[in-house]
Parts: structure tokens; C-alpha cells; sequence
């Protein structure tokens, strides 16, 4: 064999591989945009349950719940950032506008 056809052997090999993991790997784009979102939605409602806690404990207007409200403003954020959407657990939906009250449960 000549060194062309090598090279040609090995370029087909090399595109063969590529192609192939291409195959493999953008499937499972999709599903882990998917598994990001509900993380979001989780580290939401998470942060909505610590300040309904935080206000049952130490009243709406207490330190504890305005941390709590600024944990939540910091979900709805990055899940509107990573998103364009966020998740309201009160109404269990997805909002697509950024329409969350800052001065949650007040």
C-alpha cells in the first residue's frame, strides 16, 4: 500500500469514528436540557418550601424570611437565565415572562 491510501484509510477511519459519536452524543442533548430544567424546577420549589418555612417560624417579615425570598429571587434568576422560564410552585406552572414578585409572600 502506498502512503495516499493509508492516509485515505485512516482519513475514512477517523470521519467514521467521528460520525459515530456524533450518533451517539446528540441524542442525549435533549434529555439533559430536560434533566437541567427539572433541577431548576427543583432548586425552586425548594427555595419556595425554605420560605413558607422560614414564615411559619419566624414571620414574613423576619431576617429568616428575607433570606429565604432572596434564596428564591436567586432560583427564579437562574432558571430564567438558563431557561427563559420559571417555575411557580404556588400555581405549578411555568412562567415565560419574568413576572415573579421580588416581595414574595409578604
Amino acid at each position: 500500500m502506498t502512503q495516499a491510501q493509508n492516509i485515505r484509510i485512516l482519513t475514512r477511519l477517523l470521519l467514521s469514528i467521528a460520525a459515530l459519536a456524533a450518533f451517539t452524543v446528540f441524542p442525549a442533548l435533549p434529555r439533559a436540557h430536560a434533566e437541567s430544567e427539572e433541577k431548576c424546577k427543583d432548586r425552586i420549589v425548594h427555595a419556595n418550601h425554605k420560605l413558607h418555612d422560614a414564615i411559619d417560624h419566624h414571620g414574613p417579615n423576619s431576617s429568616q424570611a428575607d433570606h429565604a425570598r432572596h434564596d428564591l429571587q436567586e432560583a427564579r434568576e437562574r432558571c430564567w437565565k438558563e431557561h427563559h422560564k420559571w417555575w411557580d410552585e404556588d400555581e405549578h406552572r411555568w412562567h415565560d415572562q419574568q413576572d415573579w414578585d421580588e416581595h414574595d409572600h409578604h
